[in-house]
Parts: structure tokens; sequence; C-alpha cells
């Protein structure tokens, strides 16, 4: 919740928009009815002022009990539990003392105006709560999963991990998994904000929450539904106003100082100023109930909480989840941002770049026969030179394939020419020498008979994404001073990103606890008030997601573990 509930708060005891409270009695919307209430009670404060007495007065206690029977309610309960000091005693306080000095209207009014004021802080509340439910209804209701030959509708929460489920068009994605068989385009606007379908085929990850857009798919279940990203989205969003920012904090302890010294000086202006002045009790009475009736600080007690949940509540409409106000807090102050390279500022999937072939071959020759040979690897850079070729592959050529550990794959064909596709290390062991250019190089060798022929080497690289340099330049001109990126991979292609998009700043060939020893020597850099950011995707950026002051982590690609270890997840990966 925004806030404490009534029968815990002494600071605020009537609620927003909560959800225990948004139908009202007869099963009326709460917004609605208390509008009506309003109403009826601006009309009979309008009619109080058009019939005489005793009907005037009667009228006017009407208006009032319908205005403000919650407020006094509350104020009494509130008594009983020993929790006195809160805007519902000042507001009964000074209204009943309005009431016993003759000014009715005066105690009615403050009352009405007092409710309409809070009317619009509880739109304003129900607003905010119905963007984060737009965000949270991708609950799937059933999942139809493939039991003994027949399909039968369950709970998702029935389905075991392993077993196949049916996904028809129009039907929202129940569970994590990986997709058997079939081919559609999925409505992930609600897991990243993205509008544009995206698609998926056998073989592909599908996650929960995202919608079926065109046509039925088969999926085997590798997540329980409450390990399921829609299951852990909506965790992270429910829980996300239970960590409380320092300045919410803040001014909660204010209310429980502020509320009885308000009441204190009240009692000194209507007891003890007019017993120092030598003059009558009444006007001082009128006065120090006036003063309690302006002093209420529920706006102020309101207004942190309220603006912390509207931008939590906004950056999730727009796929960016944080779990606390606190963390939405600290944003601000981010004066150093640390960036993993591999699926952070890269998209982390490979692509061929460039196909270099020998004098007197061509590239779809060196593509063909590489293709070939790592036909059976499940390497990412095996399948970006599969990627690449115009047709599908004619593996009915090959023989038999060896991997070579850390130097590349031999493959033999049935017609006993054998291919050699690797590093340069494989290469030296075959007795040729290559030049090494900057980026990941895939050399490819022929055996035909006893002769080994160099035919050419193919570049791969992990592709910049698109908004990299931009958002590099915009934290920038927020004021972030230091923007440094962290990779595990060689010095020469990390300064290659660098290059690409801006940043200054970059350390190659680390280890997970070699990110973490730069993480503490950033933190220990910084000046007071002035904090580190660090953004990661991968399991082993895990430690330092959680070191740093706010951890921000890929959502589309980047694993559980590192998405559970962050503070800020962006669901569709953009920096």
């Amino acid at each position: 919740d925004i806030h404490s509930k009534e029968e815990e708060s002494p600071e605020h005891g009537h609620s927003h928009g909560e959800d225990q409270t948004e139908t009202g009695p007869f099963g009326i919307d709460y917004l609605k009815w208390n509008l009506g209430r309003i109403i009826s009670s601006l009309f009979l404060f309008g009619v109080s002022f058009i019939v005489g007495d005793p009907v005037s007065l009667i009228v006017l206690i009407l208006a009032y009990i319908i205005a403000g029977h919650e407020i006094v309610w509350t104020a009494l309960r509130n008594l009983t539990r020993g929790l006195v000091f809160d805007e519902n005693f000042l507001m009964t306080l000074a209204t009943v003392g309005a009431f016993a000095i003759g000014e009715y209207s005066e105690a009615v009014g403050v009352m009405l105006f007092y409710m309409i004021g809070e009317y619009f802080q509880d739109l304003a509340v129900y607003r905010s709560r119905r963007s984060i439910k737009d965000l949270l209804d991708i609950r799937p209701e059933y999942a139809v999963v493939e039991r003994s030959g027949k399909h039968e509708k369950v709970h998702p929460e029935d389905v075991q991990v392993g077993e196949t489920i049916l996904i028809r068009q129009g039907e929202r994605v129940p569970l994590d998994g990986v997709v058997l068989s079939g081919y559609s385009q999925l409505d992930t606007k609600a897991l990243t904000g993205e509008s544009i379908p995206r698609e998926i085929e056998g073989g592909n990850d599908i996650l929960s929450g995202s919608i079926n857009l065109t046509s039925a798919l088969t999926v085997k279940v590798t997540k329980p539904y409450g390990e399921s990203t829609v299951s852990k989205i909506m965790e992270l969003v429910e829980n996300s106003s239970h960590n409380k920012g320092k300045t919410e904090k803040y001014i909660t302890k204010f209310a429980r100082i502020y509320t009885p010294a308000v009441v204190a000086l009240a009692l000194i202006v209507a007891f003890i100023v007019p017993q120092v002045l030598g003059q009558p009790f009444a006007p001082w009475i009128r006065k120090a109930l006036v003063f309690l009736v302006i002093s209420c600080p529920c706006a102020l007690v309101i207004s942190i909480p309220l603006g912390f949940f509207g931008g939590i509540g906004l950056a999730s409409r727009n796929g960016i989840l944080i779990k606390g106000s606190n963390f939405l807090e600290e944003l601000k102050n981010i004066k150093t941002v640390v960036l993993d390279k591999t699926g952070t500022v890269t998209k982390g999937s490979f692509r061929v770049t460039q196909v270099v072939p020998a004098k007197g071959l061509t590239k779809d020759r060196v593509l063909h026969l590489a293709a070939l040979a790592e036909v059976d690897s499940p390497h990412p850079i095996a399948k970006s030179i599969l990627a690449e070729l115009p047709q599908p592959l004619d593996r009915s050529h090959l023989e038999t394939s060896e991997e070579f550990r850390g130097q590349g794959i031999k493959a033999t064909l049935k017609d006993k020419t054998v291919i050699f596709a690797g590093n340069d290390k494989l290469m030296k062991s075959l007795g040729l020498e290559v030049e090494h250019p900057i980026g990941t190089i895939i050399f490819v060798a022929v055996q035909e008979a006893d002769t080994v022929q160099y035919i050419g080497r193919i570049l791969i690289e992990d592709e910049i994404k698109p908004d990299s340099a931009l958002a590099i330049a915009d934290m920038k001109k927020m004021g972030v001073k230091n923007i440094i990126m962290l990779s595990g991979d060689n010095l020469a292609i990390v300064k290659k990103v660098a290059e690409g998009t801006g940043i200054t700043d970059y350390r190659a060939s680390l280890l997970p606890q070699d990110k973490v020893e730069a993480i503490y020597d950033l933190n220990s850099d910084q000046t007071r008030g002035e904090f580190t950011a660090f953004a990661g995707d991968g399991l082993n950026d895990t430690p330092v997601l959680k070191l740093a002051d706010i951890g921000i982590s890929m959502g589309a690609i980047g694993s559980s573990a590192a998405i559970e270890a962050s503070d800020v997840v962006l669901m569709d990966d953009s920096l």
C-alpha cells in the first residue's frame, strides 16, 4: 500500500483508494460513493442558508454526518487504540469545537471542503494504482496442458516443469518455456512496452504474460508458475512501495512529531494566551480551532508517497520495474554508471559482419564450408554462421565432426574432404600462419588428400544496440560524471565497442571477482551523496548488481539471478 492502513497508522487514518476501500457500502464504487456524499452534503449545506431555524440546524447536522461520519468514527476508533494525534483527531476536535461555540455552518463547511480535497487525492491515487493494475493484468487464468493424449484446462500453478502445454491464438502465455512446434507472433507490450509484435518459432524461449497473436504453439514448460516471468513481475510491482524512500520515511516521522505539536500550540492559544492577556476565552478558543484546521498535515503526508507511487506506476507502463521508492529516489543521485558490455551495451547476439576469402575463392564457398563444420554445434557463433546462409544447409554431405576444446571444429565430409573451422591456435597446429584483425574470427581451412589449404576467415561481432550511444550521451547531459564499461572480453573488442558508443573509460578481460573489486573501488571513490549504478544481464553480474548502490538488470535476455539481484529491471533491454 501507499501508506499504512487506518488501523495501523496514527498519522493518516483514512485511506486513499486502497484495495480494501475500492468498494464502498452496498457494493458501490468507493470513489462514486464519496462523490455522492459530497454532492448530498453540498446540497444540504446550500439548503441550510434558505430555511430558517431550527430546520437549518437539523439540515446542517445531517450534512455534517454525511460528510464527516467516517472521519469522526476513525478518530474515535484510533483513540481507543491509543492513536491520538492524526488529522482525523484534528478535524473532529476543530469541527465539534465549532459546533460547541455555535458556528454550525463553519463546522460543516470545514468538514465538507476537507472531504472534497480528500476526494481529489483519492482520485489521483486510484489512477496511479489503476496504471499498476493495467500492467498487472497479465496474470494467466488457465493453462491447456497435454496429459494422456488429451488437453486439460488447469490452473497454471498445477502444471509441472517438463509438461507440454498448448497456447492457442489469442490466449495469454501462462508459463515460461521453450517452443516445441509452431510459428507465431507475440504481443509483449505488457512485459516490455514494445508495440511491435515479436516473432517466435520452435526452439525459442517464450515468456509468460505475453499474448499469442497468430497461431497455436506447443510449449515445453521450463519453470513452475511461482518462478515464471509473470509471477516475478507481479511480485516486484506489488511490493515496490514496501521499500520506502528516505524522504517518505522522513515525512512519516515528521507527522508523528508535528501533529501533537500542533495540538499543544492550539491548547496554548485557547487557554494560556487569553489568561496572559487578560482577555475572554471564547475568541481565543475560536482562533485555536481555526489554527487546528489549517494546520492539518494530510496533504504533506500524502504527497510524498503519492509522488513515489506515481513514478513507479509510470515507469512500469514503460517497461521499467523499480523495486522500491528508495531506489527511485536514489536514481537522481547517480554520478557514476558502470556498464557490462555483452547484452547491456551490445545485443548479446552474434552476427557475421565480414567474410574475407583467400585468393581465387568466393565468400559463399567459405561460408558454406564453415557452416558444414559448425552445423551440429550449439555455440552462438555457429548459429550466426548458419543464419548467414541464403538457403537452408543440406547436411547430408557431412559424415563426422569433432571438437577441439578451445580451438575449433574438425568436420569430415562423405567425399573425405576435411574442414577445419576455429581460431588462430587451430590454424597454427595445422602449420598455417594467419593474420588476426580485431574481433572474433573464425578461420577456415580445408584438407584434401595430404594438403591443407587456408581458404578464408569470417568476422563475427556482437552488435551494439541501436540506442546505446544515444543513452550514454543523454546520461552525460543529465549530470553523470563517469561512465565505465567492464567486460570479460578481450581489450581490442572492448575498445572497439567503447569507441562506437562514446565511452572513454573501459576495462577488459575481467573475471566476475574483478568486476566486484572494480565496484568496490568506485564506491569508495564517491563523495557522500553520489551513487554508483551498475547495469548488467548475466549470472556473472549478480554479485556486482547486489553490491552497487543501484543494480539495473536487463529483463528480456538477462538471467533470472541477475533480475532477482537487481533494484531496477529494464524489460525491453534498452539502455
